[in-house]
């Protein structure tokens, strides 16, 4: 009920449909939490996770399964208003427990899916931790987060599937071994559709308006709370292999690791790491 663009009565949609200024509650605070940290991986990606792309995503057809491409005219109209830049095309103010929304331009809309599910992993997380408990395990769709240890009292084993297209059987890639850590995976390998020979994934350029194609299948990344985990996935998945391995030298204070998948010759795969991430390939 705050962040799903699928309940009509949602905070976000109620916000999406407004045509200029909107006041909502926001009791639990989870939009005002989800857009903050979204605010946060926008200004330090350089807009390479911009939630205000849900135009495009509508339009090329990755919410209503689609399979009808946009034109280079068509993206470039939709792009005029998108933007999550702050006092660009909207401002926002909160206040106890009130989001007061002003827009610029009505077709500004916001999607936080690429992130809202990490957060839900996290919702979930502290309130197990609240009732005392310190062994737990949290997976939503993917995304999950670890504390402690399992039943056997080892770490806990977290498998990264293959990033290969029509496989009959599920194939991992590698395991995991993970206590107190959250983890995400982005992929273009089963988010895509192809239309007239021509693959479109689900991975969005927000500075183009346009599908990525780049060599990268799959991001992996350790974070400590699943909504940073899962907001880097999906910016990492657009900046590609050379400037996310960059991104999280540069960024030691966002205690990011990252394991990425690429496709090579032959069907092949090629992985790389940050520095830190072998740690958790040991058992």
């Amino acid at each position: 009920m705050s962040l799903s663009t699928y309940v009509e009565g949602s905070v976000i949609s109620q916000i999406n449909r407004s045509e200029s200024n909107f006041n909502i509650l926001d009791k639990n605070h989870f939009y005002r939490e989800c857009y903050q940290l979204s605010q946060d991986i926008y200004s330090k990606t350089d807009g390479f996770f911009d939630p205000s792309v849900f135009p495009l995503v509508k339009g090329w057809g990755f919410m209503n399964h689609m399979d009808s491409p946009l034109s280079k005219n068509e993206v470039d109209s939709i792009l005029t208003f998108v933007s999550f830049e702050k006092e660009r095309f909207h401002q926002v103010e909160f206040k106890d427990d009130s989001i007061f929304f002003e827009k610029s331009n009505p077709n500004f809309k916001i999607d936080f899916n690429a992130i809202a599910q990490g957060q839900s992993v996290d919702v979930v997380a502290d309130y197990l931790k609240s009732k005392g408990y310190s062994n737990f395990y949290v997976e939503v769709g993917g995304e999950l987060k670890v504390s402690g240890f399992n039943r056997e009292g080892v770490k806990w084993k977290i498998g990264i599937d293959s990033p290969k297209e029509n496989l009959e059987h599920r194939e991992l890639e590698n395991i995991l071994h993970l206590t107190n850590a959250s983890i995400a995976t982005s992929g273009n390998y089963r988010k895509f559709y192809v239309k007239d020979g021509v693959k479109y994934t689900h991975s969005l350029n927000p500075k183009t308006g346009f599908p990525v194609h780049h060599s990268l299948l799959s991001v992996t990344v350790i974070a400590e709370d699943c909504a940073t985990a899962d907001g880097y996935a999906t910016s990492f998945m657009v900046m590609g292999k050379e400037a996310t391995l960059s991104f999280v030298e540069n960024h030691p204070e966002e205690k990011l690791e990252v394991y990425l998948l690429s496709a090579a010759e032959n069907d092949s795969i090629d992985r790389e790491m940050s520095v830190g991430f072998s740690q958790y390939l040991q058992e």
